[in-house]
């Protein structure tokens, strides 16, 4: 099972809501090869430096990438820490699904009758 405290669910509210935009996750995968200057990333997007700095600044904000100066320049790399850490909740809630699903598959390939009547038996003992 998996449990969060409520700093952990704020962290992860945070990180989901910031993948959630095409522009965002094509910033961290650009990223992810090294680090880029906020200019250089806004130069391929149909819209404004501000647009694109907001963008970095949520991302930011999800700890997903980190940021630094370097002279006038604000480079901009992923933080790969953040992202294992998002890639290790989500194996262990496909763990936790792909067991929920082979105990389904169990109770369907039982004989008619046979599952309901174990689940009755286990329900009615003392």
């Amino acid at each position: 099972m998996v449990v969060q405290t409520d700093s952990q669910d704020a962290q992860l509210d945070r990180i989901f809501r910031a993948l959630a935009d095409t522009t965002r996750r094509d910033i961290v995968r650009r990223t992810i090869g090294g680090e880029q200057s906020v200019s250089a990333l806004a130069a391929d997007y149909d819209m404004s430096f501000a647009a694109v700095q907001k963008h970095v600044a949520v991302l930011e904000a999800a700890e997903l990438i980190v940021k630094r100066a370097d002279g006038r320049e604000r480079l901009v790399r992923a933080n790969p820490a953040t992202i294992a850490r998002v890639r290790e909740l989500l194996t262990r809630y496909e763990h936790l699904w792909r067991a929920r699903i082979d105990r389904l598959d169990a109770i369907l390939a039982e004989p008619d009758g046979q599952a309901a009547d174990t689940r009755q038996d286990s329900t009615n003992t003392p």
